[in-house]
């Protein structure tokens, strides 16, 4: 079979995708825009691999940018889900789950003490920049260069991920006006962070921070920084919101400033929460959140929020990864694995390979981007699926084995081999 008729059924779905949804996708990076030709269109999944439309497998590095730790369709989450479907699929009510999965957070996390759940990651750090900036009565807010917290307009300012892919340094759509009250800083540059305040302090409601960056490749935590940021914060009375949509419960079993002792003001969640369903959810102490109505005058709502089939599916994800906490270090030590032994590779064939890795997360970056390119189609023959960007992060799940990581080195070094220069005698 040639690979033209390889690749029919996955092009004519795309052929009629494209009929109908903008770039054939619901979102950039998924159209492969990067790397470029066809994208791989996905049909199922099951604990570490995933499938196409042709019946090719892949392992799977990508895991919903994020989102899916324990694997593709895990059994227990597919039982919880299949259970609340005979129940009812939305009630515009609380219910019994919601709290539950709330309780659970809390437990995991202390410093969220109430909680709001939303549907999505950039709803969560859109919520609560507001209620930031209802709290402090001010407007200002400081992000850092290359991070991406959620496609809000004023949030889009170099901004990193399916920006930084498809190289636009703002949308179009986002007026300069929408954006006066956002200043960059680049991470990790106290000094810069330094003078900001001493300019706008008075003005400034929140900083916002990933603590791990997920969205310019790996970036790795700088725990000085966040230290110094913390104590910036509260000495100008301003709130530390800490993104974790990627990094809560991607470590371990909470948040990841937790575990270096630093306390934020306001946390926001998603991807891993629920389970893989569409979620989103920030949280603090009781003080600021009551200021949310109806407690209080910062007004946000949705209909869709505490989906009884989400917080099921969050509920079901949350109790494993309590249960098999012992599984993060683990992936930790695939990931340490792999890297370790493709950065060897690279660097004793003098490829120009660099990997970040920070635990379960890693990226490529290649110092030609139409390296990466290469790297990535060749990839995909051999089976492996990554992230289709050097700029998304990708990640390990408590679904893959030894056997996986084995396989994709074996796969990963023989599509490298094609950009070893021969010696010519």
């Amino acid at each position: 079979m040639n690979k033209k008729e390889y690749y029919s059924e996955n092009s004519q779905l795309f052929k009629e995708a494209k009929q109908f949804l903008v770039g054939g996708v619901n979102s950039p990076v998924r159209s492969f825009s990067y790397v470029g030709g066809e994208p791989v269109l996905l049909k199922q999944g099951h604990g570490s691999k995933i499938y196409d439309y042709e019946g090719r497998e892949f392992i799977d590095y990508c895991s919903s940018f994020g989102a899916m730790i324990l694997g593709q369709a895990r059994p227990e989450v597919v039982e919880a889900v299949r259970n609340q479907l005979t129940k009812g699929f939305g009630f515009g009510a609380t219910h019994q789950s919601e709290v539950e999965l709330a309780r659970t957070i809390n437990a995991a996390i202390p410093a969220i003490e109430k909680i709001r759940f939303v549907n999505s990651g950039t709803e969560s750090l859109m919520s609560a920049v507001r209620l930031a900036r209802g709290y402090t009565q001010r407007d200002k807010i400081v992000k850092f260069k290359n991070s991406y917290h959620g496609h809000a307009d004023y949030l889009l300012a170099e901004a990193g991920s399916g920006l930084a892919t498809g190289q636009i340094p703002l949308s179009k759509g986002v007026p300069l006006e929408f954006i006066k009250h956002t200043l960059i800083v680049d991470y990790g540059d106290t000094e810069a962070l330094n003078s900001i305040f001493k300019q706008y302090g008075k003005s400034i409601a929140a900083v916002l921070v990933e603590p791990v960056g997920g969205n310019y490749g790996v970036t790795l935590p700088d725990i000085e920084f966040l230290k110094a940021l913390r104590l910036i914060t509260e000495k100008h009375d301003s709130l530390l919101v800490a993104d974790e949509v990627i990094t809560g419960f991607r470590f371990n079993f909470g948040s990841f400033l937790q575990t270096v002792g630093i306390n934020a003001d306001l946390i926001c969640l998603g991807k891993i929460i629920g389970g893989g369903l569409p979620i989103g959810a920030y949280g603090g102490s009781s003080k600021i959140m009551n200021c949310l109505a109806p407690q209080g005058e910062v007004y946000q709502a949705s209909t869709f929020s505490g989906n009884p089939i989400v917080m099921q599916a969050g509920i079901a994800t949350l109790r494993i990864l309590n249960q098999e906490a012992k599984n993060y270090e683990i992936i930790n030590q695939f990931a340490k694995q792999f890297c370790d032994s493709i950065s060897k590779y690279a660097v004793a064939n003098g490829i120009d390979l660099k990997i970040s890795r920070y635990r379960s997360m890693f990226s490529f970056k290649f110092s030609d981007r139409a390296l990466f390119s290469l790297f990535y189609r060749s990839a995909l023959e051999q089976g492996v699926y990554f992230a289709p960007s050097e700029y998304e992060a990708n990640f390990l799940s408590f679904a893959h084995s030894s056997a996986d990581i084995a396989k994709s080195i074996i796969s990963v070094k023989k599509t490298l081999s094609c950009f070893v220069k021969k010696e010519v005698s």
